[in-house]
């Protein structure tokens, strides 16, 4: 009799202990190292999306994943957005909010991304990291003082001579990761889960016309952020302005009396600028404008700015400012034609998501979970999310755990990746929990 109560007692005591969640087939590390060494680098002004055919390259691999992992609807559209569905495990799915994903898979034209040489720093031991093929490029860190809380890491970079491609290619593997977890754990309840992986985010991709009625998400969440833990429910409100000088062109040995050279208003323009009103001289929620491309020519000359604020009137107000520049430029040169023109880049999410503040709770409630203190953060810069928000589908943005995005110095890490999925897998959890 007492080995019968033994065996009882060791029973209960084993059964009351969760089964030992189920490793992904592979890690969330080895995805994304595979993942960054495909050149996705999207394309200013091409005229078409994708932008650039090698982002086809990465969309038609996750498009075959995808289907290796029981993802169902698997589609690529004409704009080259990749669309799937994660069926739910709950009793009845219909209950649970359909919630959605995305990540974008091209990386930055300012930086090159081709050939990307990732290194692993392993068991980081502190202090400043020299990347390998140009010593000149040098994560210190007084510019990166999260390093200090990633002592034992491994820390993930470039070589030097590009950029990582973490900004969003570890969106993507950590979505990929968090839908193969998932799968092996079917004991992990969630509902139906909407995935996208979208082309062109970084030069205003096709978000106009992405399918937000067929993808079938009610709640979405980019996953496109930086350092572990931050949220960010609100962007600036963007605009993009083109300036365009005309000029008259001859051969400049008999210029006289008729060259009128363009290129010469289009630098007295540029030497107007603010200097407190630039990106490099802003920081938090002060705005800016940043001229950040210009083609000179005798004939005609053209100067792009971006226009950034939190707040409409702040965009207003900037844009006015270069208005007058403009004038300024015309009276000083009559006899050459200056054109204004600007576009709508996308508008603070805010505005929308003030009204969906669980959100912004389950995230946080989902990073907490994970170990990671969550703080919430603007986003100095806008995502796919920005503009979905804006068509009616409340898109908050959450972390991946990178840093440095846009150039040589990105990194991330294995616990930023690693745990930056964990968040993931809690998220859609609550989602379920809540809605019991």
């Amino acid at each position: 009799m007492r080995s019968f109560f033994t065996f009882l007692l060791v029973f209960l005591i084993f059964s009351a202990v969760p089964a030992q969640q189920k490793p992904p087939s592979e890690s969330v590390m080895d995805r994304f190292l595979r993942y960054v060494k495909i050149d996705t680098q999207s394309a200013e002004d091409a005229g078409k999306f994708p932008s650039t055919e090698k982002q086809l390259v990465l969309a038609r691999l996750l498009e075959s994943e995808l289907k290796a992992l029981g993802v169902q609807n698997v589609r690529i559209s004409k704009e080259g957005i990749v669309y799937g569905m994660v069926p739910g495990n709950m009793p009845d799915n219909s209950k649970v909010p359909t919630i959605g994903f995305i990540a974008h898979m091209d990386t930055s034209p300012a930086v090159s991304g081709a050939n990307v040489n990732p290194i692993i720093h392993k068991n980081y031991q502190g202090g400043d990291i020299v990347l390998p093929n140009d010593k000149t490029q040098v994560i210190t860190v007084e510019q990166n003082p999260a390093l200090k809380d990633l002592i034992g890491d491994d820390i993930i970079t470039a070589d030097g001579t590009t950029l990582l491609g973490s900004d969003d290619k570890a969106g993507i593997a950590e979505i990929m990761t968090m839908i193969d977890i998932l799968r092996n754990n079917p004991q992990l309840k969630h509902g139906n889960i909407a995935i996208a992986f979208t082309p062109d985010e970084e030069v205003g991709g096709p978000m106009d016309l992405f399918d937000i009625e067929g993808w079938g998400a009610k709640y979405a969440y980019t996953v496109d952020g930086g350092e572990l833990g931050e949220i960010s429910d609100e962007t600036w409100s963007a605009r993009t302005a083109t300036l365009t000088f005309h000029g008259k062109s001859t051969h400049p040995g008999y210029a006289k009396g008729i060259m009128i050279n363009s290129a010469y208003a289009a630098a007295d323009f540029l030497t107007r600028f603010p200097p407190d009103m630039l990106p490099e001289t802003t920081e938090g929620r002060v705005g800016f404008v940043h001229p950040y491309i210009a083609n000179l020519d005798v004939e005609t000359s053209t100067v792009k700015v971006l226009i950034r604020d939190f707040d409409l009137s702040g965009v207003e107000a900037k844009e006015n400012m270069l208005k007058q520049m403009a004038e300024a430029v015309r009276i000083k040169f009559p006899n050459v034609r200056v054109e204004y023109s600007s576009t709508l880049g996308y508008l603070n999410m805010k505005e929308v998501l003030k009204d969906h503040p669980k959100l912004v709770e389950y995230a946080k409630e989902a990073t907490t979970r994970a170990g990671v203190k969550p703080k919430m953060k603007p986003i100095r810069g806008g995502t796919d999310g920005s503009r979905l928000t804006a068509r009616g589908l409340p898109t908050p943005n959450l972390f991946t755990g990178g840093h440095n995005f846009h150039g040589k110095l990105e990194w991330n890490s294995r616990r930023g990746l690693e745990k930056s999925t964990e968040m993931l897998v809690n998220l859609v959890q609550i989602w379920a929990e809540r809605s019991k």
